[in-house]
Parts: C-alpha cells; sequence; structure tokens
C-alpha cells in the first residue's frame, strides 16, 4: 500500500506509533490520517500538497472513522485559502448539513471536497507527484 522502497526509507518498514489515550478531550483522534500522511512524506522522501487539509480518525486495519467538528474544521479550512479538504465518508451527513453560508464560500473559492473510508485513498489526493 505504501509503495516505499526499503532503499528510500530512512528509519526501514518496522514502524509502531502508540497515542495512548488519556489526552485532553477533543485531542488526537482527528489526526490520525494527518499523521499517517506525514509518516509517509518521511518514509517516501516525498513532499505533501500545500494546499490541502484533512480530518478522519484511523484504525488499525486502515479504515477512516468520523469525527467531529466538520463545521469549525472546513469552514476554517477554506478561511486559510485550502484547495482541498479530505473528510472521512461517514462524515458525509455532517457536511450536507453545514449552514448555506459555508456551502456558498466553499463554491466560491472552489473548494474540492473528497469523502475517504480507507487509508489508502487519501496517498493518492495528497502527494505533490507521483511514486514511481
Amino acid at each position: 500500500m505504501l509503495n516505499i522502497a526499503q532503499k528510500r526509507s530512512p528509519i526501514g518498514h518496522q514502524i509502531h506509533v502508540h497515542i495512548p489515550e488519556g489526552a485532553t478531550p477533543k485531542d488526537g483522534p482527528s489526526a490520525g490520517i494527518t499523521i499517517f500522511v506525514a509518516m509517509v512524506s518521511l518514509l517516501r522522501k516525498q513532499p505533501v500538497r500545500d494546499d490541502v487539509a484533512m480530518t478522519g480518525e484511523i484504525t488499525l486495519r486502515g479504515k477512516v472513522l468520523p469525527v467531529g467538528g466538520i463545521k469549525e474544521k472546513v469552514l476554517a479550512a477554506v478561511e486559510a485559502g485550502i484547495k482541498t479538504i479530505i473528510l472521512p465518508e461517514a462524515n458525509k451527513a455532517d457536511f450536507e448539513s453545514l449552514p448555506v453560508s459555508i456551502k456558498n464560500a466553499i463554491q466560491k473559492e472552489r473548494v474540492e471536497i473528497k469523502f475517504i473510508s480507507e487509508m489508502k485513498d487519501v496517498l493518492d489526493l495528497v502527494f505533490l507527484f507521483k511514486q514511481e
């Protein structure tokens, strides 16, 4: 899935990241796909686009789970000039229920919304160039 050649990886293939429960409520889980993308970027030595925002909790099997605060996250991304927002598929109903003013801002700024249900889907959306 990651397409990381052993010779390109600065630390090999064996990685385990454990972020224990106990953080301040609302901190952490939403950054799951973002942390994953950052790690893949490091291992592939491949830069990530700077016009993409993403949120989503992930499972050990690569499923993307819903998160809270979609309205606030989408609004912040639009205001920051983000052009692609990646959200969990399970949050589609939350997105659809956004106020018209936010939907109008998304349309005006030509922001693309992508919904994903598995981590493998995010990799094609975030990198500046395709991996050989």
